[in-house]
C-alpha cells in the first residue's frame, strides 16, 4: 500500500475522532489548521492522518503501546509534518 493510500484510508477514522468526545485536542488541530488560507478542509484530514500514520507506526517499530501524548505533539506540531 502506498502512503498516500495509506494515509487515506486513514481519514474516516480522523472524521470519528474529530466527532469523539475522546478526542477534543484533534477538533482543535483541525479547527487550528483550517484556518490557514492554504489548507482546506481535505488537506486538513489528511494532515492529520498523517500523524495517526506516524504515531502507529512509531508504535509498531518500537513494539510498543499508542501514546496519546505524541500524537497531541503531532498535532500541535501541524502544519508541520512529521518528519519520514
Amino acid at each position: 500500500m502506498e502512503e498516500t493510500d495509506l494515509i487515506t484510508s486513514l481519514v474516516p477514522a480522523i472524521q470519528e475522532q474529530l466527532n469523539s468526545k475522546d478526542t477534543p485536542y484533534v477538533k482543535l488541530a483541525y479547527d487550528r489548521i483550517i484556518e490557514f488560507d492554504d489548507i482546506d478542509e481535505e488537506e486538513a484530514l489528511k494532515m492529520i492522518a498523517l500523524c495517526l500514520a506516524d504515531e502507529s507506526n512509531r508504535m509498531f517499530i518500537d513494539k510498543r503501546d499508542f501514546d496519546v501524548e505524541r500524537y497531541k505533539e503531532l498535532l500541535t506540531a501541524l502544519p508541520e509534518l512529521p518528519e519520514a
